[in-house]
């Protein structure tokens, strides 16, 4: 017989709850009971991939302890993550013992959520222990208490080795309808996902992935509410000064957006598309900030290049006259 126990409360020195759960070990230990304990509070990081090993026993403890009000967050993040990662078919032949200590109010309703959650997974829900407990010294040294929770430990043994049955709840039958439309994995698949999910440095990265994306998908819906393409190609036929009198070539490549354009100016008239032209006079490359700064006024394109957030070549005398061929409001 193996037996998990899972404290889910904070570890504090006058918590009742390592109380009692020390006098239910002392009592495993001497009926010769394999058990194993997972203090939460120390495997925060770990809860997803806990939610594996619930399955390796033949019963569990859940152990919390009511400080203000309801279970602690701990517990919530494990039930959580059996309901998303466990193997739940195998966890129907698993019993669960609830083990809810109060200094507040509200043990019994705490027992009561984790027995209703225990049979909402499939599980098999036992009587357990649910205690107010006012002064943790006087508990401790009341020799009636302790003669009670070591009788409750000892049906631990006799529950689970007997394979006790238990009346059909109205719990059992929401988790069979509220999994219906629930897409079933396999417990390989079920493994796999939580350890994903546990992995510090896969959701941050996953995060990273996820923002990217939104960044890349908000400039795009910019674009598009400018215009789209013709957008960039509209901008300089809009603050075309056709009274220069000037003829040169131009590429202007937006690094950022994979597009380059092609000016050509021909004495007042502009021809001006998307394309490549090694022989320009000028080919100037920069990114999206630096060419919305430049066509919104707020940079000359002379003054991009000087302070380099404009790279350029060719004929530099091509590249002043940029400045005075597109009249961009300043």
């Amino acid at each position: 017989m193996k037996v998990n126990i899972y404290y889910g409360g904070r570890g504090m020195v006058d918590d009742p709850t390592i109380f009692v759960l020390k006098k239910v070990q002392n009592v495993l230990d001497e009926l010769n009971v394999r058990y194993e304990r997972f203090n939460l509070y120390e495997l925060k990081n770990k809860i997803t991939t806990l939610s594996q090993t619930v399955t390796d026993a033949d019963a569990v403890i859940l152990a919390t302890t009511v400080e203000w009000l309801g279970m602690g967050g701990y517990m919530q993040m494990f039930l959580d993550a059996c309901w998303l990662y466990a193997d739940k078919t195998a966890i129907n032949n698993v019993y669960m013992f609830p083990v809810v200590l109060s200094k507040t109010y509200g043990e019994r309703e705490v027992s009561l959520t984790l027995v209703n959650s225990w049979e909402m997974l499939g599980g098999r829900a036992a009587p357990g222990i649910s205690a107010y407990v006012d002064d943790t010294t006087e508990f401790e040294f009341n020799k009636s208490y302790v003669e009670l929770i070591e009788k409750q430990a000892e049906n631990i043994y006799r529950i689970v080795s007997k394979k006790r049955m238990s009346l059909p709840s109205s719990s059992q039958t929401i988790k069979q309808n509220v999994m219906k439309d629930i897409v079933r994995l396999t417990p390989q698949e079920s493994e796999q996902l939580s350890k994903y999910a546990s992995d510090d440095a896969f959701v941050k990265t996953q995060k990273k992935d996820i923002e990217s994306l939104a960044s890349i998908y908000k400039e795009l819906l910019s674009d598009e509410e400018n215009g789209g393409d013709s957008y960039y190609l509209d901008i300089f036929k809009n603050h075309f000064d056709d009274t220069v009198k000037y003829r040169g070539s131009y590429v202007i490549a937006v690094s950022d957006k994979n597009k380059s354009i092609t000016l050509d100016v021909d004495y007042g008239k502009l021809d001006v598309d998307f394309g490549e032209n090694a022989e320009a006079d000028v080919i100037a490359r920069m990114n999206k900030d630096v060419f919305d700064g430049i066509t919104e006024g707020k940079i000359t394109f002379h003054r991009a290049f000087m302070t380099g957030d404009m790279i350029a070549k060719g004929n530099f005398r091509s590249l002043r006259m940029l400045d005075e061929l597109f009249t961009f409001s300043r």
